[in-house]
């Protein structure tokens, strides 16, 4: 299993498969062909569809040059496409010949891969390729899932994770301050500072919770939607998930940053957990597989905090993401806004939840993560495309029909 890192990426969004991963794969064409007269890009599916809200056409006019570039939306193709986020680089001479070109898979989380070309990936840090192996191999040594986390990718994870954990504070400061509307034309209102404002003085405990973990959520996921800088958890949609519930658990309950990154830590297992044996990719399994992996992240990061065993924190996880199963990605206009920003709300109270459950409940369960994990990719399988981040079905389908009446 590759490391955590793979899960952690600040950069800018609103889309780690529909910016980051478009953006890095237009840097390495650059750098392949820079003396080439033109470009042009080919978008397919996903990437078509949703391509103009996500910002894919801005983040490649910004890298190859908005005057020598010409992007190209196309929304179906003659042959079958190895992913739905698939994109064609052509360089161009003077002429108009083609000297160069490259095909690109943005599988998801801002990873890309290159066709006919072996994948420059890392090598594998963890042996162990499933959570029943590693639960296994923690029993066998006495440790800890941080302590596992640790011994498999060094002492040098801590700085990475401190990076980590400052980009997040970061993306919530900046998006608690922000106010306006969100560009793209929805006219959707940043609401974070409204609801963080929003303090009553006969406030019960549990809505305050409820309203401070909420708006740390609307503050990343906004700034998200604005093309502000984030961390992926494990991708852009679903940024404000984890760093919500850390913050409030921090600034709650006192927690040092050394205990907020053994969280972090344990949350990366997890995440590339999904990421080896499932999907983080919204068009390749609909949203189940980013809102439903991050809660999950976030309630294992909980149990972290807590100190509660390797099982209560399996399980906290596996109830995260169990009830996110089968959830489709429809965002309306192609825009991470609706319902993107306020499913991250939802999300990270879901982790509150799981984590309490589970604290109640373990010895109860028969369902294990791992089994989560694959029943969610086949689920994400048998999706119809129209729910896998194409903006045909679902909400955003019915918008476009009231919009067009």
């Amino acid at each position: 299993m590759k490391s955590i890192r793979d899960v952690y990426k600040i950069g800018k969004g609103p889309s780690s498969s529909h910016t980051m991963g478009p953006e890095r794969a237009a840097r390495i064409f650059l750098e392949r062909y820079p003396d080439a007269a033109s470009y042009c890009v080919r978008l397919y599916e996903s990437l078509s569809k949703t391509g103009r809200g996500h910002g894919t056409d801005r983040v490649l006019y910004e890298v190859l040059g908005k005057n020598k570039t010409e992007v190209q939306f196309c929304d179906y193709s003659k042959e079958p496409l190895p992913h739905p986020n698939t994109l064609d680089f052509f360089a161009r001479d003077e002429d108009g010949n083609v000297v160069g070109k490259m095909r690109v898979l943005s599988v998801g989380g801002g990873d890309i891969v290159i066709e006919g070309e072996e994948t420059q990936e890392p090598d594998d840090i963890y042996p162990e390729n499933s959570f029943a192996e590693i639960q296994q191999f923690c029993a066998w040594r006495y440790i800890s899932l941080s302590e596992y986390v640790e011994l498999n990718e060094g002492v040098e994870i801590w700085d990475f994770l401190a990076e980590v954990w400052r980009a997040m504070k970061r993306s919530v400061s900046i998006g608690l301050h922000a106010e306006g509307i969100l560009p793209g034309g929805l006219n959707v209102q940043r609401k974070a500072k409204l609801l963080f404002d929003h303090e009553r003085t006969d406030e019960l405990p549990q809505v305050r919770e409820l309203r401070l973990i909420c708006s740390y959520a609307y503050a990343v996921a906004e700034e998200n939607a604005d093309n502000g800088t984030i961390v992926t958890a494990p991708t852009c949609g679903s940024c404000g998930v984890l760093p919500s519930v850390l913050l409030y658990m921090q600034e709650r309950h006192g927690y040092s940053d050394e205990k907020i990154l053994q969280a972090l830590a344990v949350a990366g297992l997890f995440g590339a957990l999904v990421k080896r044996n499932g999907s983080i990719s919204g068009a390749e399994c609909g949203c189940q597989a980013e809102i439903g992996t991050a809660p999950s992240m976030a309630a294992a990061a909980l149990c972290t905090l807590k100190d509660m065993s390797v099982a209560e924190t399996e399980y906290a996880a596996e109830i995260a993401m169990e009830h996110q199963l089968g959830l489709t990605c429809d965002p309306i206009c192609g825009l991470v806004q609706i319902p993107c920003i306020e499913r991250n709300a939802v999300a990270a109270k879901r982790a509150m939840d799981a984590f309490n459950l589970a604290s109640l409940l373990c010895g109860t369960r028969n369902i294990s993560f791992d089994m989560v994990v694959r029943t969610m990719k086949e689920t994400g399988q048998h999706l119809s495309a129209s729910y896998r981040e194409t903006s045909e079905g679902g909400l955003a389908r019915l918008y476009n029909r009231r919009r067009a009446e």
